[in-house]
């Protein structure tokens, strides 16, 4: 049976647990000499971006190719849609190719949750405006955990433009169903209106926000999705809450450092931090994203058991 991917928001501890655990296994897989497998042979994967991205799409598309799929990248720049062709038509065409999975960026939320809607195939959410980014906080969790060993305690803060982050969103979804401590530290400005229904501290000082955090997560200010001005002035707001050695030192001895990509060096953190082969993750993340990427392929594709993580005919 197959699944749609279309958030955090709702899943459990045991689903993303899961997820989690079957990634592992393709962090080997990916490691090793031979990294194909035939587990998607015969499957059809599109992806499908309104949004300019090198990392997501290139990831999803090296996860289905590792995994035996036929990958297809949709330019949308090129395609019927920027002939006027509205989302609904688009899903009706899709669904008469019968793609086996679609992997769906799109700029305005809920836009890939009305796709999912009209269409046979598996949906992944790679980004849906500001509403959700799931691979992404999956990804970031793994991270953690390989270096970490747990979620569960750990006290995590979310640095940044809060307001327009869909990773931010899709991260305290899942940090507070694994038992993490989420803090989020930004200017009130760049944050939503009403942050504390997400159960997260509030900072607007990077000093007590950081303050013996396990994790520090540094999000770009994401102009693109800006209406207006929201910081004084790039120098100030780097001044205040970009990530240096100092405002660091707040954070645990052994904090670990981790950004989504892509980086604004010198806007939200310093490439000496960013650098830092034995604090920063920032690599370590997009590794890790292959792998996600792969899991969430077969389970979407009902080729993994969502609660105990066991794919199909192997044991656990």
């Amino acid at each position: 049976m197959q699944h749609h991917l279309l958030g955090i928001e709702g899943m459990t501890a045991a689903q993303i647990t899961a997820l989690l655990d079957l990634s592992e296994r393709h962090v080997a897989a990916n490691r090793a000499e031979e990294k194909k497998s035939a587990l998607l042979r015969g499957r059809t994967q599109i992806n499908l971006f309104f949004e300019n991205s090198t990392r997501t799409r290139t990831s999803f598309e090296l996860a289905g190719k590792r995994l035996g799929a036929d990958v297809i990248n949709m330019s949308v720049a090129t395609s019927a849609i920027k002939k006027g062709e509205t989302l609904i038509d688009t899903a009706m065409t899709l669904n008469a190719m019968h793609p086996d999975l679609l992997v769906v960026r799109h700029p305005d939320s809920g836009a890939v949750a009305l796709l999912a809607g009209k269409v046979d195939a598996a949906v992944i959410n790679a980004g849906d405006g500001r509403h959700e980014h799931p691979t992404q906080a999956l990804l970031d969790a793994l991270t953690i955990r390989r270096r970490k060993g747990r979620l569960s305690g750990l006290t995590v803060a979310i640095c940044g433009d809060i307001l327009h982050s869909r990773v931010a969103r899709s991260n305290i979804h899942l940090l507070s169903v694994m038992g993490a401590r989420v803090r989020l530290v930004a200017p009130p400005t760049l944050l939503p209106e009403r942050a504390g229904v997400f159960g997260a501290e509030i900072h607007h000082d990077m000093r007590a926000g950081l303050k013996d955090a396990d994790i520090v997560m540094m999000l770009r200010l994401q102009t693109e999705r800006m209406q207006g001005s929201f910081v004084p002035s790039i120098r100030e707001y780097y001044h205040f809450f970009g990530l240096d050695r100092t405002k660091l030192a707040h954070a645990r001895p052994d904090a670990l450092i981790m950004h989504p990509g892509p980086m604004n060096r010198g806007v939200e953190i310093d490439s000496e931090v960013a650098d830092d082969i034995h604090r920063s993750l920032i690599r370590e993340q997009v590794e890790m994203g292959v792998a996600i990427r792969m899991a969430c392929l077969q389970y979407c594709l009902g080729l993994s058991d969502g609660e105990n993580g066991k794919v199909r005919g192997e044991d656990a």
